[in-house]
């Protein structure tokens, strides 16, 4: 696995960012949650992870306490932006199989592949202008295009939602 560390200052809407971010190759791997589908004006996230939480428990095989914010977008999804297009998001964890989900757990397969990791520190609901910096800016700057795989987020221990010190990745496919 190889690893590229690279720091960019930038200004985005009155903000200063200081960004650094890696490329990975992450293997297969196995989530397993909730889904909805959702568009950036009928935004369900709340909903979504109000309905999935209760369901933690009873979901074995779980490896990792981290959670995933996961986006599963069409593939024309990024040639146009229209924000009543609909994609679907997940909340979900990482487990080891697939064996003995409760009924209503979906799985989700995400293909091995590049991403470009992201640390982002800051509140959630403040992430959309990192996310406007990356498909607005960064991709066509780094030389790097979209890969039609899982997006997501994961939320570790650092993760406390809406905080000024919340920390989460952001882990965008890229070729």
């Amino acid at each position: 696995m190889s690893f590229s560390n690279i720091r960019n200052l930038f200004i985005f809407e009155r903000y200063i960012f200081i960004m650094e971010y890696r490329v990975e190759v992450l293997e297969e791997y196995f989530l397993v949650g909730k889904s909805l589908s959702m568009s950036i004006l009928e935004n369900k996230t709340a909903l979504l992870w109000k309905g999935f939480m209760p369901e933690l428990k009873k979901i074995k095989n779980i490896i990792s306490e981290d959670l995933f914010s996961v986006e599963v977008y069409p593939t024309d999804y990024f040639n146009e932006f229209v924000p009543q297009k609909s994609f679907e998001k997940w909340a979900a964890v990482a487990v080891g199989s697939f064996d003995e989900l409760p009924a209503d757990i979906k799985q989700l397969r995400v293909p091995e592949g590049k991403y470009a990791v992201f640390n982002y520190k800051g509140k959630s609901s403040e992430a959309f202008k990192l996310y406007q910096y990356i498909y607005g800016e960064w991709l066509s700057l780094s030389g790097n295009s979209l890969d039609n795989r899982p997006h997501f987020a994961v939320m570790g221990e650092k993760y406390k939602n809406d905080d000024p010190s919340s920390e989460e990745e952001i882990w965008i496919p890229i070729k």
